[in-house]
């Protein structure tokens, strides 16, 4: 009979083990009596919402220097705090960030609430994260299910359901492991070994702490789960996006409603995105295509937009929108920064390489 999974044999790995990461107490810090922010460990796991440790660690940086509490966070202005996301992705993220941060602040008395029901309560904190700071920063033995861990249930008990059906028997085993001492260490330490070893291709099973009671490992299988259903294709949406640029270096800038895709950002004009987008000029202009298109994807589709470049008069006036003086592409969404690439790029090249054609 094979030996059962033992989370101590995890901690003592953790211990030695143990990724250093900006928001993180280490091991030592914390036997040592280190307690963690609540601030810190809220913070990185909204942004570790479907992002890799490597893209959140400069962000988790810039914010906590520049709003180094949640109250001086609350006190931000929403175009601060959507600026300083822009790159990061899934905005509705920032926006409760900010939702979330107020609460606190106005209803809390700045305080985060500990067990996992009063967190989930509070704007964008979902089951795995209420379950990750409660445990992380409270030390509350809550389990903390996320893709990594899921991988590591699946292999360490061969479970060969494929996802997403297997969730709710993953989270059993795993709420089963967690234990009442050290279960902030022990969610950490799960999801840094399915980071560091018992990674999606290629398992360091010969290092593993686990490797004497995983199941898929005595079987052959480790590569092979977790199993996936199938992925259905994305569509392919289009769209146009329209930059307009003053005499005085002015750019046409709009802020998209709260609600959708890229909520409460700044960004270009530009008509809808579907099968067959609808025009939309913000202003009179006589309108030259750019050579490239812009594409990007998102969760749920593929985007292609053509771009147009005006350039127009001082006394020029925009259906909707405003020109600014001084554009910082940084704080532009992702695909709003490739549109300003692609028009950057072509203004900048030779005269025998641009563009010509109105539209």
């Amino acid at each position: 009979m094979r030996e059962a999974a033992n989370p101590s044999d995890l901690l003592a790995w953790y211990d030695r083990h143990a990724r250093s990461l900006p928001w993180r107490v280490s091991p030592a810090d914390r036997k040592a009596g280190a307690i963690p922010e609540p601030y810190h460990v809220w913070l990185s796991e909204i942004m570790l919402q479907q992002t890799t440790v490597a893209a959140v660690k400069s962000y988790f940086e810039r914010f906590t220097r520049r709003w180094p509490s949640v109250i001086a966070l609350a006190n931000a202005e929403d175009a601060e705090i959507m600026a300083e996301w822009a790159g990061l992705g899934y905005y509705a993220r920032a926006r409760n960030l900010l939702k979330c941060a107020r609460v606190i602040r106005d209803d809390l008395a700045g305080a985060f609430p500990r067990t996992r029901d009063e967190l989930i309560q509070l704007p964008g904190v979902g089951p795995y994260t209420a379950a990750a700071i409660s445990a992380i920063a409270f030390d509350a033995p809550s389990t903390v299910v996320d893709g990594n861990v899921e991988r590591v249930m699946a292999r360490l008990h061969r479970i060969e359901t494929p996802l997403p059906k297997a969730k709710p028997e993953l989270t059993a085993f795993a709420d089963t492991l967690t234990p009442l001492e050290r279960p902030g260490d022990y969610a950490q330490a799960v999801m840094d070994l399915g980071a560091t070893i018992c990674t999606p291709r290629n398992p360091a099973c010969g290092i593993c702490p686990w490797q004497a009671p995983c199941k898929a490992r005595a079987a052959g299988i480790t590569n092979e789960l977790p199993r996936k259903e199938p992925k259905k294709p994305k569509p392919v949406r289009y769209g146009i996006a329209y930059v307009v640029r003053r005499l005085d270096g002015a750019w046409l800038l709009e802020t998209r409603p709260d609600k959708g895709l890229l909520g409460g950002m700044l960004g270009w004009p530009g008509s809808d995105w579907s099968d067959q987008p609808l025009e939309a000029p913000p202003i009179n202009a006589e309108w030259i295509e750019m050579p490239s298109e812009v594409r990007h994807t998102f969760t749920h589709f593929h985007l292609r937009l053509r771009v147009l470049f005006a350039e127009v008069a001082l006394a020029s006036e925009p259906k909707h929108g405003e020109f600014v003086a001084k554009l910082a592409p940084s704080s532009l969404p992702t695909v709003m920064r490739k549109v300003y690439d692609v028009v950057k790029n072509q203004l900048d090249a030779p005269p025998t390489q641009k563009a010509s054609g109105a539209q």
